[in-house]
């Protein structure tokens, strides 16, 4: 009989969001009149603008032509692509479109990029965060098992709660790997330009890898606040960033993102000799991905266009707007929020000694409003409840009217 990889059995029972689909339908079951506003899961509610439907249909009619069809793409992405994103996010940074991987989404790059350093590394992470970093880890058996306080034995934790404004302090034990998402989810939270070059002079002098989150940097609205990690003198030296369509485009059905890895991102292999992490990436992708459909390429190259993104900001502003409508309405039951203004996540404290998943039942209960328990976060989001913007106006106008009428 075959053998596992044990480091599975060191995951947690279920995936948060599948505990949250589980007690959804349950309640959903047995209270089927129920007209239940679902603000958990960050999940987009509005089409795909004309832009982008244009250029998919284009692609699509491509397909069915003997002169224009495609089969396999190159596995790092189409160049039209790689140069557009490389010309339309980071002109002026020295990021060319050979530093440009297109893949199916960035939750699956965040979750594949750590195959290719050692499964030594020390790994540091934001509490709360974004399950896929710390699980994705587990599995690589880098984190070890959970310890009674929720914590992976194995993981440096980077506490972000009311007490230090939500921002990570450098940690005194040395990680080889950090993991930083900002525009942050779950807190809705951004770093400013100082606050993030202390991280890359950080990784410089410890010579660790910053992978860079930044699926939400379309929603940045604060002038000064940093969209790209590039923007940081030195760290094209040390960090790697990953972007998505998802949010920004409303691709969560299509799929699309990428990886930026710069050719100066290097570590260290056998006998101390410096390899380039972009080689490695794009050998890892040649042998187990085979890229993403010619016809999304088409349809992401479109978002960079100008309807193209006039189209979508305008969503954006919608998205924010919502967020900003749920903010507001948590605040005028006395209860603070942060995010809400450059991201689509508001990040609610709670009374103190509520639970949250506690909190989740009687939201889902009274009001009849899905959010997401802190607590799924790590063991500082206890205490804390995320709810996003990306609902329909008509919905959210209507959750916030239920809200009126919550009370713990």
């Amino acid at each position: 009989m075959a053998s596992i990889n044990i480091n599975y059995l060191n995951l947690p029972g279920d995936y948060l969001f599948l505990e949250i689909s589980r007690r959804l339908q349950a309640y959903a079951a047995k209270n089927p009149k129920r007209n239940i506003i679902r603000l958990g899961i960050g999940d987009v509610t509005q089409p795909l603008v004309p832009a982008v439907m244009s250029a998919l249909s284009a692609a699509v009619l491509e397909q069915g032509n003997n002169e224009t069809f495609r089969g396999y793409g190159p596995e790092q992405g189409y160049a039209f692509l790689r140069e557009a994103i490389a010309s339309a996010c980071y002109a002026g940074l020295g990021i060319s479109a050979g530093d440009v991987f297109i893949s199916d989404g960035s939750k699956c790059d965040i979750g594949n990029f750590q195959e290719i350093l050692s499964p030594k590394s020390r790994v540091a992470i934001t509490d709360p965060v974004y399950p896929v970093y710390a699980d994705s880890n587990v599995m690589a058996g880098r984190a070890g098992r959970m310890a009674a306080n929720g914590r992976f034995k194995g993981l440096i934790y980077l506490p972000c709660t009311v007490d230090n404004d939500f921002v990570p302090q450098l940690p005194e034990e040395r990680p080889d790997i950090i993991y930083l998402c900002y525009p942050n989810n779950p807190t809705g939270t951004v770093l400013s330009r100082e606050q993030l070059s202390q991280w890359v002079n950080y990784a410089r002098e410890h010579e660790a890898i910053i992978l860079f989150d930044a699926a939400y940097e379309s929603f940045i609205r604060t002038p000064g606040i940093p969209h790209s990690i590039y923007e940081i003198d030195g760290a094209d030296e040390v960090a790697v960033e990953f972007r998505s369509y998802s949010k920004s485009a409303g691709f969560t059905g299509l799929r699309c993102g990428f990886v930026v890895v710069p050719p100066k991102v290097r570590a260290r292999g056998l006998r101390g000799k410096i390899v380039s992490l972009r080689e490695l990436w794009s050998r890892r992708q040649s042998t187990k991905y085979n890229g993403c459909p010619y016809i999304v390429q088409r349809a992401a190259q479109a978002v960079h266009g100008v309807e193209g993104q006039r189209q979508t900001s305008a969503v954006i502003a919608s998205y924010l707007h919502n967020a900003g409508c749920i903010r507001r309405a948590f605040e005028s039951l006395g209860l603070p929020a942060v995010g809400g203004i450059d991201a689509p996540y508001v990040w609610v404290r709670l009374p103190e000694g509520t639970n949250s998943w506690q909190f989740f039942d009687a939201l889902l209960e009274r009001v009849h409003i899905v959010g997401t328990p802190g607590v799924g976060f790590g063991p500082c989001g206890e205490g804390y409840f995320r709810l996003t913007g990306f609902g329909n106006a008509q919905e959210t106008q209507e959750a916030v009217e239920r809200l009126e009428l919550f009370s713990l």
